[in-house]
């Protein structure tokens, strides 16, 4: 994640690809730019560098709770406009929960009608989440629940929704990183995007928080394994996210 001209930052660090937020992430009001949108567009272009956008974590469309679900469905349409208007590769988005004790049929309800009435100027890609009761993207079951849903929303050609593997999460959900990147297309038929980054907790935490590629619980083999598997883009979120890209750059070849 990045403050200040993500295409700056990208290219001090080397990297080819850069994630970015359009405000504050903790918020809730409209997405802001670094600077003129078509100005960050063609920049970008000129750059060949890909730009992807980081929906606000505040948005949850599955919450049963109108006062937080309708807002989300504005920002998130709002955010995905604005991704489109600077040229990035795609808009992820966090699959939300529901609140507890509420039927987790309600929240892939409100997903189905989200889908259904935004529409997606560019790839809208759903990531897998690490914890919470309700979730909609924990682990595998949950991940294929939500697809069902997504599958049939989608029949109206209203813009691709495609998935983003991220490796802490899914370790902290439960999964199986030797074997995750098959399971998630079984399930998902795709996977666009890799955000890769170690845990500092546990197999199984539910925990969500990130540690440098060489220094968490996960095996940076196997991190690496993933990345190559997915054949996708990846990012780094982590405390040292430029060293980790050259490193994961080095051992990829």
């Amino acid at each position: 994640m990045h403050e200040g001209d993500p295409l700056e930052q990208a290219r001090a660090a080397g990297a080819d690809a850069v994630q970015f937020f359009l405000g504050d992430p903790q918020g809730w009001k409209a997405p802001t730019f670094p600077r003129e949108p078509g100005e960050l567009r063609a920049a970008f272009a000129a750059a060949g560098v890909d730009g992807y956008v980081h929906a606000y974590y505040t948005i949850n469309v599955a919450s049963p709770n109108n006062r937080i679900r309708i807002p989300s469905r504005k920002l998130l349409e709002q955010q995905l406009r604005a991704a489109a208007a600077i040229g990035a590769k795609g808009l992820i988005v966090h699959g939300g929960h529901v609140t507890a004790g509420a039927d987790p049929g309600e929240g892939y309800d409100s997903w189905r009608k989200a889908i259904e009435r935004i529409e997606r100027p560019l790839p809208m890609l759903i990531e897998n989440t690490a914890g919470g009761d309700g979730a909609m993207a924990r682990g595998l079951d949950a991940l294929a629940r939500l697809w069902e849903v997504v599958g049939d929303a989608t029949d109206d050609g209203g813009g691709e929704v495609g998935f983003c593997l991220d490796t802490c999460h899914a370790f902290s959900s439960g999964e199986d990183l030797a074997t995750i990147v098959p399971r998630v297309r079984a399930v998902t038929g795709r996977i666009d995007l890799v955000h890769c980054n170690n845990s500092r907790d546990e197999f199984g935490s539910g925990r969500d928080r990130h540690a440098d590629l060489e220094s968490g619980q996960i095996d940076p083999a196997l991190l690496i394994d993933v990345v190559r598997a997915a054949g996708a883009t990846a990012i780094c979120e982590t405390p040292d996210a430029a060293a980790d890209m050259r490193w994961l750059r080095a051992k990829l070849g």
